[in-house]
């Protein structure tokens, strides 16, 4: 298997090769069945890659002398391949979601759309897998490019090409950062591979400025694409605008490899005693998780663009498992892992339901779509399936991992609790009032126009009237695998190994450099339901639902207390970029206060 292993990046990048030089020949058809074809051979391989490991593979046989070495390495861990098999499994669902999207591919070129998808899904599984700093930039780049790309894919309207520039600025500075840093982190320890600059910030045995301005850089531009705050403000504009099933794939999983990168950069190279110190990257991630999370749940609640108001949630989720990371521990990281899981599931399932709405009615604004949707009855169901499952209601996978991720501290409780019954909520108090039309008929704007949702365009030439099986599948299927997370005890059990090797920094370069390959998830014991996770996963739900019924009555204003907030997403290039800056002086504070 391990020589099958880069083949997992290697297909869909030759899939888009493919379709990008003669999509223009080929009939839509067979276009869009290569994409899900290449996707679903890419998925199978990462799949079939959870079953053993973990891989080493060396590209061209470059191995280390003496610790010493320049190929590059892919390494497939429980986590790494667990995440490239989230990705590409998400990946032909969105495809199959997407069969037949687009009413005119443009300028009849039939390949364009399921190639950049295939390209964005290349750059994130080569993320997961690589264990090489520069390819990771490599790959981290790819995605920005791609997913810059496919957010103004509809580049004869002016709005996608705005939230494209957003997205490409902020992102752009977020890679230039890490790519300093990586230069920095060179020039102190002479490699690139993680594990063995790792070792040799090890050897060193204490750290230095250079080491610590490193680690700030590298980690701004991972938690740019992860939308921590103050690094978040492109996230919603891009959502606002990209094509639904590009919004599945960037709250679903390119969000979340900018978590993971994070604290893969850490374990591997940062842990050891020539690093950053463990409490100065949990005060670090600790602070801006709780940022983020605090920040994304206020400014969901009160949208009323359904897109957006998803995208702050994701805000949301994302200090959740920023702050469920902090301390790396086990328990805690085995927490994490099944909430990326459930959040996927329900957050895409989520966007694909909107993207109904705003092909049907040429809308995706709360109050103008109130009580439109009644006949939409299925769309419904599952829309507030996805609520439920984000406000954490058991046995979705989201309730799961949170009881795993919110046991270690009594504010974290209480953070988990707040967060997942205010965003699923809002969820919840949006199907009420498009599927039930439930509440008063609001008419007034509410702020600026670009929040209200009204003036979204719809994404098919004509209005759809019934909605095509696929779409309504690709939903369901997206919230059964998002309640598989909670109910199938071998993904928890699999979950847990992945966590104790994952937070093991000399266990990470002995596999790497040394070819000690322990047997994953063995000697382990793993974490289930208990009485206390799903009492208080019943209630987030039971608070959620009280949210939405206040919401949908009016007794929760939804502007007045939010507005500072909203006034800072001005939609400017300039004030986002400011903010950036802002930013990495807050993260250097952080990692460097009280004298690191």
């Amino acid at each position: 298997m391990d020589r099958l292993l880069p083949l997992i990046v290697v297909v869909p990048l030759l899939g888009a090769a493919l379709l990008a030089g003669a999509g223009r020949r080929m009939p839509r058809a067979v276009a869009e069945s290569l994409g899900c074809l290449c996707a679903a051979v890419s998925a199978g391989l990462a799949v079939g890659a959870l079953a053993g490991g973990p891989y080493v593979v060396w590209a061209g046989d470059w191995r280390p002398v003496h610790g010493h070495g320049v190929g590059i390495v892919l390494t497939g861990d429980r986590t790494g391949t667990g995440l490239a098999a989230l990705t590409s499994l998400l990946v032909v669902t969105v495809l199959a979601y997407a069969w037949r999207y687009f009413d005119e591919p443009p300028r009849g070129h039939a390949g364009a759309f399921p190639a950049l998808i295939l390209l964005f899904q290349a750059g994130m599984c080569g993320f997961a897998l690589t264990g090489d700093l520069f390819n990771a930039f490599v790959f981290f780049e790819l995605m920005g490019v791609v997913g810059y790309a496919l957010t103004g894919y509809r580049v004869e309207e002016a709005r996608p090409v705005q939230g494209a520039l957003a997205f490409g600025f902020v992102n752009s500075l977020g890679g230039y950062a890490t790519l300093l840093g990586i230069a920095l982190l060179y020039a102190r320890t002479g490699e690139l591979g993680m594990a063995q600059a790792g070792r040799e910030l090890d050897a060193l045995g204490r750290h230095d400025a250079l080491i610590l301005a490193s680690f700030v850089l590298i980690l701004t531009g991972l938690l740019v694409k992860a939308a921590a705050v103050p690094f978040h403000f492109w996230l919603p504009d891009a959502h606002a605008v990209a094509p639904t099933p590009v919004c599945m794939l960037l709250s679903g999983v390119m969000v979340e490899m900018g978590v993971y990168g994070a604290a893969r950069v850490y374990v591997t190279v940062f842990a050891g005693p020539g690093g950053v110190p463990a409490e100065d990257f949990r005060r670090a991630l600790t602070v801006l998780g709780l940022l983020t999370a605090l920040t994304g749940a206020a400014l969901c609640w009160q949208q009323r663009h359904l897109k957006r108001l998803l995208a702050f949630s994701t805000v949301a989720h994302t200090g959740l498992f920023l702050t469920g990371l902090a301390a790396l521990e086990p328990e805690g990281v085995t927490g994490v892992f099944l909430y990326v899981l459930g959040h996927a599931g329900a957050k895409a399932a989520l966007f694909a339901c909107t993207g109904a709405l705003l092909d049907r009615y040429g809308s995706v604004d709360e109050h103008r779509l109130h009580g439109r949707a009644r006949e939409m009855r299925g769309v419904g169901l599952l829309y507030a399936a996805g609520g439920l499952a984000l406000a954490g209601l058991p046995p979705f996978g989201t309730a799961l991992g949170k009881a795993l991720a919110e046991e270690r501290a009594a504010w974290l409780t209480a953070l988990y609790v707040v967060v997942s019954a205010v965003t699923g909520g809002a969820v919840l108090r949006a199907a009420a009032r498009v599927f039930l039309g439930a509440g008063p008929r609001e008419e007034d704007d509410c702020g600026a126009p670009e929040t209200t949702g009204d003036q979204e365009e719809p994404e098919t030439d004509r209005r759809v009237r019934r909605l095509p099986s696929l779409m309504a599948g690709a939903a369901a299927l997206l919230l059964a695998g998002s309640l598989a997370v909670g109910t199938v005890p071998a993904l928890a059990r699999a979950a847990s190994g992945a966590a104790h090797a994952f937070t093991d920094h000399t266990g990470y370069a002995a596999t790497v450099l040394d070819g000690a390959h322990a047997a994953p998830g063995t000697g382990h014991p793993y974490a289930w339901w208990s009485l206390t996770g799903a009492g208080l996963g019943l209630l987030s739900a039971v608070l959620a639902t009280g949210l939405a019924a206040l919401g949908v009555r009016g007794a929760v204003p939804a502007r007045r207390w939010a507005a500072p907030l909203r006034r800072l997403h001005s939609g400017h290039v300039g004030d986002y970029v400011a903010w950036t800056a802002a930013g990495i002086g807050l993260l250097s504070a952080l990692v460097l206060w009280p004298g690191g």
